[in-house]
């Protein structure tokens, strides 16, 4: 092998085991957003609202226990009586979520949900006896 073949077959080796040893790009975690989730009605019910405060950990985690990541609280809501809830999410596109309905409680009460994301509207939903609200679709 000529001098230089032997140079280059050395520098491109030394590339390719520093390109095969470098760590990841160490990058910024995403910063905190500001999460927003309202529930009304058009008429006074007792509601079942699910919601997502907490990014889990990996996939994994959500999906062994989803409930450990999506609490739920029984409240009173109504036109003049809105549940409101503020939480801080690195990943709102994917784990942002609140759900309410009034199960088999009789009559529709017209659920309308909101998510919102810094200040910015990014879900709404209605329905007679429930509503779903999220960035991703499940």
């Amino acid at each position: 092998m000529s001098r230089s073949a032997t140079g280059l077959f050395v520098a491109l080796s030394v590339g390719t085991v520093a390109a095969a040893t470098a760590g990841p790009a160490h990058s910024e975690p995403p910063a905190p957003r500001q999460v927003t989730y309202t529930v009304t009605t058009a008429t006074p019910v007792s509601a079942d609202i699910y919601f997502r405060d907490v990014v889990p950990p990996t996939w994994a985690d959500y999906s062994h226990d989803p409930y450990i990541f999506s609490p739920k609280v029984v409240v009173d809501v109504g036109p003049d009586r809105p549940w409101v809830l503020h939480t801080t999410m690195s990943d709102p596109g994917r784990w942002a979520m609140v759900s309410a309905t009034s199960g088999r409680a009789p009559g529709e009460p017209m659920f309308h949900c909101e998510l919102s994301v810094d200040g910015v509207v990014v879900a709404t939903s209605d329905g007679p006896k429930g509503a779903l609200c999220a960035v991703r679709h499940w």
